[in-house]
């Protein structure tokens, strides 16, 4: 029964970037206070968490994920005071808060790195990874950086180069310096004695690299369009030895706390090595996040095997956790196009498990194409793939900027805001926003759709099917992703009824043999 979840694992989880989510103070940038002032919204949604993106002091280069300060508000998001209040309005809400936490590296305007770089003989110099060069002056290893280029930066004061797995201003913690993860787990405490009730642990799966700093082999299966550290297989950088067992003593520290704190891991590795982060024995992370549903072709086939092998991968005493759409993939309504968000929504809500939607995807924000060159995503401007487009402002109105802020926003608004904002699809009973508030209220009141078993349901393209049973209660989920109308035949005779249909025209309709199904509608039929 739903009732004996823990309260994370009977979740919806709302993902914003506080930049991009609502400014109070017209500067162009989101803040926590405009998260407050929306907090109503997001009861009203029916969400029971929000994951804040960093909110930590930084030069936001990297949307916050270059770190300056761990336990600290950054002054344009407001302050520790500011994040007080919006904890404890969020609570009385019922609407659990979850920070972003970034610890494989820091800002090299982190007092850490400062300290790191001034000298070799600096006590903090083993907090970071550095290396002298080759021979021939090179880099140490052949490694390669998400944003492209090598993952060595020279510093010439000291003669070494400092590894960076993203930008060259994020350098990466030595999490093998038992210090460096004593003071990691001292920025955790810091904010769960504040009251937070979990954390999204960002990159987690690259802590530790090969203390022998061995060249990574080429990777065979390279394709151009990949990125950029693809071209390699990340053997030596990813998953290394000592990882599980940081997460572990992450996880015993989140567990010390009264109630049930919450970790999130982003996890790019293959599906079996995602699994190994549950922890078994030794528990370590809550919810691996299954990213996939992120990349995947939107096609009937591969989704439905996307879901089936994340489904039957949990282990036992799992519990799966699942998103479409994140700050580093296009949008889903960019990938599957518009006629499809109303399926993405009853696919993603009728999931076994967990499930995180990304701000702006009730609405079906596309997102705003914009060149790399004048990207403000580091990502963008060294590699032409920039992640601009899935962090523009939330659009919250028809007016001028959407509602999102009375001065210049950060990052250009979408051109479909007048159609796709909050207070025109809240007035329309029809709208997606109407839809996505239904799908969450008709999850919380169903045990079978949270919890339940998933079955995938044997159908040809462009039919998705699939069924979830807890007991007595059984409900088919059934999505035609082609345009034209198809029929669905059922196993009994006896059929059931529709519950919900993307359309909102069907409730109550009785199928008996078949479900016929109009081009882009999905419905969800109680068939015990």
């Amino acid at each position: 029964m739903a009732s004996d979840l823990e309260w994370w694992q009977r979740a919806v989880i709302y993902q914003l970037v506080v930049p991009s989510f609502k400014d109070s103070n017209g500067d162009g940038i989101g803040d926590l206070r405009g998260v407050i002032a929306e907090l109503d919204y997001l009861e009203w949604l029916g969400v029971d968490a929000v994951w804040l993106s960093p909110i930590y002091p930084t030069p936001l280069r990297d949307l916050g994920y270059d770190v300056s300060h761990f336990t600290d508000v950054d002054p344009r998001f407001g302050t520790l005071a500011t994040f007080d209040e919006l904890l404890a309005a969020a609570h009385r809400r019922g609407i659990a808060v979850i920070l972003d936490w970034v610890p494989n590296h820091t800002s090299d305007e982190h007092p850490w790195f400062v300290e790191s770089r001034a000298s070799r003989r600096n006590g903090r110099r083993a907090w970071y990874l550095w290396r002298d060069a080759k021979s021939d002056g090179s880099p140490p290893s052949n490694w390669i950086s998400v944003f492209g280029g090598s993952a060595w930066e020279w510093h010439a004061p000291t003669g070494q180069y400092y590894l960076h797995t993203f930008h060259r201003t994020q350098p990466d913690l030595n999490w093998r310096n038992p210090e460096v993860q004593e003071a990691m787990l001292g920025t955790l405490r810091f904010w769960l004695d504040r009251g937070v009730d979990g954390f999204r642990v960002d990159a987690c799966c690259l802590l530790f690299k090969d203390p022998e700093f061995r060249d990574n082999p080429a990777n065979p299966d390279y394709r151009p369009g990949d990125g950029p550290d693809s071209t390699l297989l990340p053997v030596h950088t990813r998953d290394q030895p000592g990882l599980h067992e940081a997460l572990a003593r992450i996880r015993a520290l989140t567990d010390s706390y009264p109630g049930e704190r919450v970790l999130l891991g982003e996890l790019y590795l293959p599906l079996a090595k995602v699994m190994a982060f549950y922890g078994g024995a030794r528990p370590e992370l809550h919810l691996p996040l299954h990213m996939s549903l992120s990349w995947t072709p939107w096609d009937a086939d591969a989704l439905a095997t996307a879901l089936e092998d994340h489904q039957g991968a949990v282990p036992p005493g799992g519990w799966p956790g699942t998103t479409l759409s994140t700050h580093d993939a296009p949008r889903i309504a960019a990938r599957a196009g518009s006629a499809q968000t109303r399926l993405a929504a009853m696919l993603l809500e009728t999931l076994r498990g967990t499930i995180t939607h990304y701000y702006g995807e009730e609405i079906g924000m596309h997102g705003v194409p914009l060149p790399a060159k004048s990207a403000r995503d580091p990502q963008g401007r060294r590699t032409g793939r920039t992640r601009d487009p899935e962090r523009t402002p939330m659009q919250w109105d028809d007016s001028p900027n959407a509602g999102f802020t009375s001065g210049t926003p950060w990052l250009p608004v979408g051109a479909d805001y007048v159609a796709h904002n909050v207070r025109t699809q809240r007035e329309d009973p029809g709208s997606l926003l109407a839809l996505y508030r239904r799908l969450i209220a008709l999850r919380r009141q169903e045990p079978a759709l949270i919890g339940g078993a998933f079955e995938r349901m044997p159908c040809d393209p462009p039919l998705l099917a699939f069924r979830r049973r807890a007991g007595s209660q059984v409900f088919l989920v059934a999505l035609n992703l082609g345009t034209e109308p198809i029929d669905y035949p059922l196993e009994r005779a006896s059929g059931g009824h529709i519950v919900l249909s993307t359309l909102l025209d069907r409730e109550g309709e009785r199928c008996t043999r078949r479900i016929a199904l109009r081009g882009c509608e999905g419905v969800i039929l109680a068939t015990g």
